[in-house]
């Protein structure tokens, strides 16, 4: 019987480019215990986002997910890393950067495509098939049973990477009754290498494999509050993401994946123009974006990056759009951040229009904000 199961993994396998998915390992459903004992340090730490699945028992017991599991399928598809021909940021005409994981159609949207095309494969040679999917945002960790499932090892900046893919890869999972023999993990490692922890804009890589998600700037693109004067100048022009740690690794080098239609880029929407940012309305900005993984936090995070990236290219043709954000503007973050551009960019109009924010903002924090970038610019 075991040879039957070996079999249809095998098959499986072969069948993966077809299914639209670049690689497919297999993992044991035993319990993660490992990685419970890491995520309950990690937790202790105060290094978790937020935005993580609260149960560790859930996230690192499959049989808290589904009855009588018996083994899961780990699936990869491959992201693109380069934009064809880029349009150019130039003065007067600012751009701002998505990361890789924002290009394209929302990734949760291919990958759960990806798995029911699977479901349906599987479900063919075996009918009595129990089937439970998940994306990102199930509770499993999907880089666990990565890499336990042999997709990958687990890299010094915490991704899943493959030899052959790089870590320029979504996952996924499908936790099943089916007894696959389980595949062997990947002995490779990153060796001696250390240039993602170096790379970190903001030290979040506290060590090989460590991540303070809160330092992080991927997870401050995404969060909604002010951002303090040092994380504002390392978020450089990022809209949403960061892709530094993965960009000067070597396993990286000259990896990217054109093979999926879905997710490759719009450059307009990859590298947008900062400007026009600024005053996007919710029905326009659901129009560009709303098909993109960037969208779920909503404008608000993209909007007040923007603000941010103009500070940081200190380009004066900006400051009159920048005032229109600290005048108009009827949410404090935006006047704020916007506040703080000014001071950072400088010059006889910034200063006259702070100083007449300082006079009839109500909101402590933007005013705070205010009064701060006065003294960025006194200084």
């Amino acid at each position: 019987m075991s040879d039957r199961w070996e079999e249809l993994k095998q098959e499986l396998k072969r069948s993966a480019r077809e299914l639209g998915i670049d690689a497919i390992g297999v993992a044991s459903a035993d319990p993660f215990t490992l990685l419970k004992d890491r995520l309950l340090r990690h937790r202790e730490l105060g290094r978790e986002s937020g935005f993580e699945e609260p149960d560790l028992d859930k996230r690192t017991d499959p049989s808290l997910l589904f009855d009588k599991p018996k083994s899961i399928i780990a699936i990869a598809v491959a992201y693109p890393s380069k934009l064809a021909d880029p349009p150019k940021s130039e003065p007067g005409e600012r751009r701002g950067i998505m990361s890789r994981s924002a290009w394209g159609e929302d990734y949760h949207k291919v990958l759960r495509n990806r798995l029911g095309r699977l479901e349906e494969w599987l479900l063919e040679r075996v009918p009595e098939a129990r089937v439970e999917s998940m994306v990102d945002t199930g509770a499993l960790s999907d880089r666990a049973v990565a890499e336990r499932a042999g997709i990958g090892w687990s890299a010094k900046n915490t991704m899943i990477m493959s030899h052959e893919l790089g870590s320029w890869i979504y996952l996924g999972e499908m936790i099943t009754n089916l007894p696959l023999p389980p595949d062997e993990p990947v002995t490779e490692g990153c060796g001696t290498c250390t240039k993602c922890i170096d790379a970190c804009p903001t030290d979040a890589l506290v060590g090989p494999g460590e991540l303070d998600a809160k330092k992080c700037i991927s997870f401050i693109t995404q969060t909604k509050g002010m951002v303090s004067d040092e994380n504002m100048r390392k978020i450089g022009n990022r809209l949403y993401g960061c892709d530094t740690c993965q960009i000067v690794c070597p396993v990286n080098r000259g990896k990217n994946w054109t093979q999926h239609a879905e997710l490759q880029p719009d450059n307009e929407l990859a590298k947008p123009l900062l400007i026009p940012l600024l005053t996007i309305g919710n029905r326009e900005f659901q129009e560009r974006y709303g098909q993109t993984s960037s969208a779920w936090r909503g404008k608000k995070p993209i909007q007040r990056n923007a603000v941010i990236a103009l500070g940081n290219f200190k380009d004066k043709s900006a400051v009159p759009d920048l005032i229109g954000v600290l005048k108009k503007d009827p949410r404090p973050v935006l006047r704020g951040t916007a506040a703080w551009s000014l001071g950072r960019i400088g010059g006889e109009e910034a200063e006259q229009a702070l100083r007449e924010a300082q006079a009839s903002e109500q909101d402590e924090e933007a005013l705070e904000a205010v009064i701060a970038a006065l003294s960025m610019l006194e200084s």
